[in-house]
């Protein structure tokens, strides 16, 4: 399976994610096939950031205040245009537009993507980080929601090692490197047959119990 984008074809998913895939062509498929806007990121190596600031809070772990994104629908021309001004940068998707992000202990993480896709939950993508944390793909609206959402199931006094992301946030994605960590990976890839992200709702209540469950 692939797309087009400028007239060159891409091929999508596992025949393509191999050594030859170069930066712009996973650019492009972030912005052509799933929508995307895509922003050029820092890079960390022993400590030291990328962006210049030796006093940087974030190493390799922030958008280049200089770079501009690159927005979904981009050609792999104009992919390559921006791209080839900051090569080696990380991929960074902008959270709050097209989804915001649950995020959790990776161990909890993929204890709930085992129940929720035995129970049938639609899902969207979800993504593991080298400090360990799984990230899933939800609805954008998810982080403004958050605390009305656990008070309604009854989870707002509990202490959960859970967090929503929305606006303002960016996330490292697949396969860049994360802080000089080690590189993003998917856990569950994004799909064309997934859709849109799903609500917060449908996932949350399964995520707060297993969170609170390996807590205690």
């Amino acid at each position: 399976m692939g797309f087009t984008i400028g007239g060159t074809r891409i091929l999508s998913g596992s025949r393509r994610r191999g050594a030859r895939a170069t930066e712009c062509t996973v650019v492009a498929e972030y912005t052509g096939l799933w929508g995307w806007d895509v922003v050029p990121g820092a890079r960390a190596a022993s400590g030291r950031c990328s962006c210049g600031d030796p006093a940087c809070p974030a190493p390799g772990a922030h958008p280049l205040d200089f770079a501009g994104e690159v927005p979904a629908g981009s050609t792999l021309d104009a992919v390559a245009g921006v791209w080839s001004q900051f090569p080696g940068a990380a991929l960074l998707l902008p959270v709050g537009r097209t989804f915001d992000v649950l995020e959790v202990a990776e161990t909890a993480g993929r204890r709930a993507l085992v129940r929720l896709e035995r129970m049938g939950i639609p899902l969207g993508p979800v993504c593991a980080t080298p400090t360990g944390r799984a990230q899933f793909f939800v609805a954008p609206g998810a982080a403004a929601e958050l605390p009305q959402l656990l008070y309604r199931m009854g989870w707002d006094d509990a202490d959960l090692d859970l967090r929503c992301l929305g606006p303002g946030a960016h996330i490292t994605a697949p396969p860049s490197d994360h802080a000089g960590l080690g590189p993003c990976r998917w856990l569950r890839p994004p799909s064309l047959d997934a859709g849109s992200p799903p609500q917060a709702r449908l996932l949350l209540g399964t995520l707060a119990y297993i969170c609170h469950r390996s807590g205690m």
